[in-house]
């Protein structure tokens, strides 16, 4: 397939390693405008150099802490305040600790719960009214295999990304007449 996403831009989250930095790359090579997102912003100026440009991109990115909503809030408002539009949206962040579900402490499932469904959602909440003006948009959510089957030791896991992927599903139906298809 040859997929060309030249005037396309994708925000990237959790980009500065791992599963978010492969995929602002490989995006960047299909031509992609690149936004990364991280708490860290020394990586992030980084990373900013290894992206391909080669289709006359450009790149840049927002410095948020995903442990903090209201930061991941006010970071993508600068990005749509400057009324700049965002076609694809990756929502990836590191898992919690691991541990056993009966042991987790409730301030546990609630941090992981901001983390992910939370800040996930305020960024989709941000970004799809310029992806239907655009009728196209992509939003793809990294989760886990957890959800088919809970894996052992990842109590605070499996139940949020269980919860991720249902809240992903609902979103799927919502905004799919839209040309925005939501996947996990």
């Amino acid at each position: 397939m040859n997929l060309d996403l030249t005037g396309k831009t994708a925000i990237v989250c959790g980009s500065t390693q791992g599963l978010g930095y492969a995929s602002a790359v490989e995006l960047a090579l299909l031509g992609a405008n690149i936004v990364l997102m991280a708490r860290n912003e020394d990586k992030l100026k980084e990373v900013i150099k290894t992206l391909d440009s080669s289709k006359g991109q450009t790149h840049a990115y927002l410095v948020a802490d995903f442990s903090q909503p209201a930061n991941v809030k006010l970071a993508i408002e600068k990005f749509t305040e400057a009324k700049k539009i965002a076609h694809i949206l990756i929502n990836n962040t590191g898992g919690p600790a691991g541990g056993a579900a009966l042991t987790a402490g409730t301030d546990e499932y609630l941090q992981a719960f901001n983390s992910h469904l939370i800040c996930n959602h305020i960024l989709v909440q941000a970004l799809v009214e310029g992806m239907k003006v655009a009728g196209f948009g992509r939003i793809i959510n990294i989760i886990s295999t957890s959800v088919k089957q809970p894996l052992a030791g990842l109590g605070v896991s499996n139940t949020i990304r269980a919860a991720v992927a249902n809240w992903s599903k609902t979103l799927a139906t919502e905004l799919g007449p839209f040309g925005i298809t939501v996947n996990n």
